[in-house]
C-alpha cells in the first residue's frame, strides 16, 4: 500500500519499525497547518521557519524515545509542541530584552510612542488579549483552529476552509459557535473584556 494513504498511526509504526521516509510522508502531510499555526502565533516568516524545523525535530526524537501515547491525535500532539517552542521562545526573548530606566540619561518611557495610552491602560489591554488567549484555548479543537486562523493568522474565510479542507459553511458555522461558546464562558467566569 502506498504510504500516502497510510493513517498517521500506520505511519508512526513504520517509522518507529525503522521505515525513515514515513516520517517524510507524516511531515508533508500535516506541514501546511502547522506551519500556519506557528506563523499565526509568531508572526515571522523566518522565525516560524527555524520553530517548524525546531518543532519536527522534536517530533522525530520523541517518536524515537516512545513518547508519544497512540490516540489517533498526532496532529493535536504537533501543534502543542509547536505552542509549547512558540512561548518558550517568547520567554526567551523576553528576558533578553529588558529594559531598564535606570540605563539611559533620559526617560525612556517619556516618549511620544508611550503617550496615547497610559501604563494602566495598556496594561489593562494586555490583561484582555491574555484573558481572551484564555478562553480560546478551552474551545473545541476545531473552533479553536478557525479563531487562531482568522484572528491571528489573518486569514480569509475561504483560506480557512481550504486550509482546514471544508467547506466555508462549516468554516464559519465554527467561528459562530466559537464566539457563542466563548460569550457563555466570559458570563459565566464574569469577565469584563472592555477597555474603561
Amino acid at each position: 500500500m502506498a504510504r500516502e494513504k497510510l493513517s498517521d498511526q500506520d505511519l508512526i509504526k513504520r517509522y518507529i519499525d525503522g521505515d525513515h521516509q514515513s516520517i517524510e510522508v507524516l511531515i508533508n502531510r500535516h506541514k501546511n497547518k502547522v506551519y500556519t499555526y506557528i506563523l499565526m502565533t509568531v508572526r515571522n516568516p523566518v522565525l516560524a521557519e527555524d520553530l517548524f524545523q525546531d518543532t519536527f525535530i522534536k517530533v522525530v526524537h520523541s517518536l524515537k524515545q516512545g513518547k508519544y501515547v497512540e490516540n489517533g491525535r498526532f496532529l493535536s500532539w504537533v501543534i502543542r509542541i509547536a505552542h509549547n517552542l512558540s512561548i518558550d521562545y517568547f520567554r526567551k526573548e523576553n528576558q533578553l530584552y529588558t529594559l531598564s530606566n535606570d540605563d539611559y540619561e533620559n526617560d525612556i518611557f517619556n516618549h511620544s510612542r508611550f503617550s496615547d495610552k497610559t501604563i494602566e491602560e495598556m496594561l489593562v489591554e494586555d490583561q484582555i488579549l491574555n484573558e481572551v488567549k484564555q478562553l480560546i484555548e478551552y474551545l473545541p479543537p476545531e473552533q479553536k483552529e478557525v479563531v487562531m486562523l482568522r484572528h491571528y493568522g489573518g486569514l480569509s474565510f475561504k483560506e480557512i476552509a481550504e486550509q482546514t479542507q471544508v467547506s466555508i459553511n462549516t468554516a464559519l458555522g465554527r467561528m459562530r459557535y466559537a464566539l457563542i461558546n466563548m460569550r457563555k464562558m466570559i458570563k459565566e467566569k464574569n469577565l469584563n473584556l472592555t477597555v474603561q
